[in-house]
């Protein structure tokens, strides 16, 4: 039984819009902003398995509504960060680390097929929860073991073979939180690496409105389509709610025009779902995940 206490800070009524890509979001009743992971670990296993826990990483694909979060926010951001090599191929990767980092890591240390990860706005941690992709290609293509923890209990490792991965989605340990991940790479040529990530983000620029709070991509792409082509098709491009706008560069982009409240962006996507449904006949399914109370 460890007799460390907890050394990170905690925060009451904390506003999350600052802590989001979306810059929309009402407070936090707690957060929690670890030193380092074993300090995470043991605030972990210190909650009562009823506890609420949300994991927030920078804050991408995550619409968090005006009325906050009851319950704990463990806040991850510029924690939990640390990142070495293993062996040749093998990286270890906790679940703080910017995603884009791990790509710039491989390639300096000419390791291939993580580039786009250069593509993910957000954590090891939420691109884990998720599967995260881009480009073509999914987190769990790499990922070789997972340290995982639920709450209220001790961390354990895990062989990615027992999860049941597929678009978008991870099964095998419901609510868990993943700590850190062993990824299995390639070796490469390190300038190929660079080029190819440079290559990646000039298209990433070119096509997405990196310009203007959003949080990613809205909703999923249903088989064999894409759901900005559908949304586009739809004319829906430009239509605003309050401070909420459908991207005009990219139709499956929401961006925040300035004022946007989580509820305008809220409505916007049912807005859009209706839409689809209607013109279309394609029911879109959110790739983000919406989550808290709104405003009464």
């Amino acid at each position: 039984m460890s007799h460390r206490q907890v050394t990170g800070d905690i925060l009451r009524h904390e506003t999350l819009a600052k802590y989001t890509s979306w810059r929309v979001g009402g407070e936090a009743e707690r957060m929690f902003i670890p030193s380092d992971k074993a300090d995470l670990q043991l605030f972990i296993a210190s909650l009562s398995k009823d506890e609420k826990v949300f994991w927030l990483g920078l804050g991408s694909n995550l619409l968090i509504r005006d009325g906050g979060l009851a319950g704990t926010v463990v806040n991850t951001r510029g924690k939990v960060k640390k990142m070495h090599l293993l062996d040749e191929t093998h990286l270890y990767v906790e679940c703080g680390v910017p995603c884009a980092h791990i790509a710039r890591f491989c390639a300096e240390n000419n390791l291939a097929n993580a580039e786009f990860f250069a593509g993910i706005p957000g954590t090891m941690g939420g691109a884990l929860k998720m599967n995260a992709g881009a480009f073509g290609s999914e987190t769990w293509g790499l990922v070789e073991q997972v340290e995982v923890q639920l709450i209220g209990e001790e961390p354990s490792n895990r062989a990615a073979n027992e999860f049941d991965i597929a678009y978008r989605s991870v099964n095998g340990v419901d609510s868990a939180c993943f700590l850190s991940a062993i990824l299995k790479l390639e070796p490469a040529n390190d300038e190929k690496g660079q080029a190819r990530i440079k290559e990646l983000l000039a298209k990433r620029n070119a096509t997405q409105p990196t310009n203007l709070p959003s949080c990613g991509s809205v909703f999923r792409n249903p088989e064999n389509d894409y759901a900005a082509r559908l949304i586009e098709k739809s004319d829906l491009k430009a239509y605003k709610i309050g401070g909420a706008e459908v991207s005009t560069k990219h139709a499956n982009f929401i961006v925040n025009t300035g004022n946007a409240t989580a509820a305008d962006i809220e409505q916007l996507i049912a807005y859009v779902q209706t839409e689809v449904y209607k013109l279309q006949g394609v029911q879109l399914q959110t790739e983000v995940c919406i989550i808290g109370e709104p405003i009464l």
